[in-house]
């Protein structure tokens, strides 16, 4: 693999297992809504684009139910409880940015989870190696917009020049190819290798050490 001076990774899928605690919310307020809950796996697919779009997905009808903001606030106010209850690194990651760090390289996480989350998780997961995480907010535009990438990197003080973005979703890929960067697609997320291929993936990587230069 290419070294690069910059690494920016998704969170969901890429560094984090998280698909059971979002479905476990998802169902929560469904439950709490009186509406039908989902399975796993119908959950992994509504994921990718924010947690107001899964809900969207997950919700009959949709943002068009009556009761959508209010299911929808259940599910935020549950999962900001219950982020850390089955949520954890995959095997390998821990390691790769650590080696990463050691190598002098500028690690950042952007994502589409909501901004409290992405920042409560990698605080908990990655603070001696994750210097910068932005999640979804009001004041800036989610991916796959180029903006929370370009806000990665002004933070981190890097250019896009020897940048890579790294993440397991055909928003990713939309992401980096909006911010004119190569996309590196893992294959222990969310999406299996033959739709990222659909959608634009190239470069792919079956376990986080792959990432490592020689």
């Amino acid at each position: 693999m290419k070294d690069f001076e910059t690494y920016i990774f998704d969170l969901d899928g890429t560094l984090l297992s998280t698909l059971d605690d979002l479905a476990a919310s998802t169902n929560y307020a469904l439950r709490w809504a009186g509406m039908p809950e989902r399975t796993v796996e119908e959950v992994r697919i509504f994921v990718g684009n924010g947690v107001k779009l899964l809900m969207e997905r997950a919700i009959p009808n949709g943002i068009n139910n009556p009761k959508f903001e209010e299911t929808y606030g259940k599910f935020r106010e549950h999962y900001m409880e219950h982020n850390l209850d089955t949520t954890c690194p995959y095997e390998g990651i821990p390691e790769l940015l650590c080696e990463l760090k050691r190598r002098g390289k500028k690690l950042a996480i952007v994502s589409n989870k909501f901004y409290a989350a992405t920042q409560e998780l990698a605080k908990h997961f990655f603070p001696d190696t994750i210097e910068v995480a932005i999640g979804e907010r009001d004041s800036i535009r989610k991916k796959p917009a180029p903006d929370t990438v370009l806000e990665a990197l002004k933070q981190l003080g890097a250019s896009k020049d020897n940048a890579v973005y790294i993440g397991d979703s055909d928003v990713d890929i939309m992401t980096a190819k909006n911010c004119d960067l190569p996309c590196i697609s893992v294959l222990w997320g969310f999406r299996d290798k033959d739709y990222l291929i659909k959608h634009g993936g190239t470069i792919f990587v079956d376990k986080p050490s792959e990432i490592l230069s020689d």
